[in-house]
């Protein structure tokens, strides 16, 4: 079977003081296939290389944004990230064809529990919707996005015991992934990834 290769930009401000991010972020480099970048660690000044991240993407099957929602949407070098590298003629327009076929989705975590995350909770929308700029997104470059994979809660998940758990889902999705071993179209319809892993992994691990 034929594997893929994983992308993970990873945007976390304040690695120091993070709980599950880093712990994922660190999961995740030691995974074959998988090539895990830092970017406010690479990029301290937001002086994005763009041929280098053009490169990476042109390297990788499948794209993955790891950050925690910071007011409902991305930590900011994120969208520097992609103001910068997502160019026309490489990512869109009649010749920007680079992305075409790739897999993109969003590892995320958020402060505030799930049912918050409703259209009669006290966000008013769910992540999925939160995201929809980023599902646009990979709809113009022509990805296949698929639902995020998401912990709620974040800031009680490790004294509740839910930060290996989900750790644990996190590498199982990764290796998944590089195996190819996904029902993509179901993983492009539920909702979150993290509540439907039986469903989607598909197969066993090599």
């Amino acid at each position: 079977m034929a594997k893929k290769k994983v992308l993970i930009l990873y945007a976390h401000p304040s690695p120091r003081r993070s709980e599950v991010n880093q712990p994922l972020f660190n999961a995740c480099r030691n995974i074959e296939g998988v090539t895990a970048v830092d970017l406010y660690h690479d990029y301290p000044t937001y002086n994005i290389n763009i041929d280098r991240e053009q490169q990476r993407l042109r390297e990788h099957d499948v794209v993955i944004f790891q950050f925690p929602l910071y007011w409902y949407s991305t930590p900011s070098i994120l969208k520097e990230w992609q103001d910068l590298v997502l160019e026309y003629g490489f990512a869109y327009g009649s010749e920007g064809t680079e992305l075409h076929g790739k897999k993109f989705l969003c590892a995320l975590t958020a402060g505030g529990k799930e049912d918050a995350y409703q259209s009669e909770g006290y966000n008013h929308y769910t992540v999925r919707e939160l995201l929809h700029p980023l599902e646009q997104m990979a709809s113009l470059t022509g990805m296949e996005y698929l639902a995020p994979f998401t912990l709620f809660g974040a800031r009680t998940a490790k004294e509740e015991g839910r930060k290996d758990v989900h750790v644990k889902a996190w590498k199982q999705l990764l290796t998944a992934l590089v195996e190819d071993r996904i029902d993509y179209k179901k993983a492009q319809q539920v909702e979150k990834l993290e509540q439907s892993l039986s469903d989607i992994v598909t197969g066993e691990q090599s």
